[in-house]
């Protein structure tokens, strides 16, 4: 039995940092001019991708080590001289002595992630159950699933975008340039799925060791609630486990059908993760 305990957000806070870096990286040897970068600072992992992007910011911090004055004021020149905002992941596990030496210094927590896991064997199955509309093997007519190719990078980025578009104005062009980085990180495992030979969605896979971390979620609109995503993620698993990883792990908004979703093929939440943000 695995238990959510600070040995498994060690772990899981690792995983999501170690993908996250190489985000970075390939930022940095596809787009120099963006100064994407990132250093480690008491065990943390400080990344900066650009001022608006989700990947600038702390991951790990406190799991580590113990965080004392000197190393915030490290971690808050990394990102101010580079324009950015100030923020920090906290799991639960840290020592609330962190929380309070946060506050002190004009922080406030703005935002709350849930922190997902499950164990994996090599004879993986999803264990969700396919909708009435779905074949018998769990997936609607003509719904397939693949890794893309190398030159299929803008496919993939366009397809994310598309899922994006009905959310706030700006949004779609943002992704679809995240989303170009993504499909072209080094040991990035870019996922489609296509109904009728038609992109309509999207999923990433990292891995690292025995554990992997899910990511990129997207479906365009016009193609929701076909069971592509329950696809994928069977999919991403069974390729996992297959290739020895022995741990999967997700992150999405606390209640959202993401979570949702992985609640339903066998995923817990390890905790709940809070962001805070410099504000002074």
């Amino acid at each position: 039995m695995i238990y959510s305990d600070k040995s498994l957000s060690q772990k899981l806070e690792r995983t999501e940092a170690r993908a996250n870096a190489d985000f970075v990286e390939t930022r940095a040897r596809l787009e120099p001019e963006t100064g994407a970068s990132w250093i480690e600072v008491a065990g943390a992992f400080a990344m900066f991708d650009g001022p608006e992007s989700p990947c600038t910011q702390t991951f790990g911090l406190g799991l580590f080590d113990v965080i004392t004055a000197e190393h915030l004021d490290e971690l808050e020149e990394f990102f101010q001289t580079r324009g950015a905002p100030v923020l920090h992941e906290l799991s639960p596990l840290v020592d609330p002595s962190l929380m309070q030496l946060l506050s002190s210094r004009g922080y406030k927590p703005i935002e709350l992630t849930s922190v997902m896991y499950r164990e994996l064997e090599s004879a993986f199955e999803v264990s969700s159950s396919p909708k009435p509309s779905q074949a018998k093997g769990g997936l609607k007519p003509g719904l397939q699933t693949r890794i893309t190719g190398d030159d299929e990078a803008d496919l993939w980025a366009q397809t994310s975008a598309s899922g994006w578009s009905t959310e706030t104005e700006g949004l779609e062009e943002f992704m679809l340039g995240f989303g170009r980085i993504s499909a072209r990180c080094q040991g990035a495992y870019p996922f489609l799925a296509e109904l009728d030979g038609e992109a309509i969605s999207t999923g990433m896979l990292f891995i690292y060791e025995n554990v992997c971390i899910l990511a990129g979620a997207s479906t365009i609109p016009e193609a929701r609630n076909k069971g592509a995503q329950n696809a994928l993620l069977a999919e991403r698993l069974k390729f996992a486990a297959d290739r020895g990883c022995r741990l999967a792990i997700m992150a999405a908004l606390p209640g959202s059908q993401s979570q949702k979703n992985a609640q339903k093929n066998g995923f817990n939440i390890a905790y709940t993760r809070t962001k805070w943000h410099l504000t002074v």
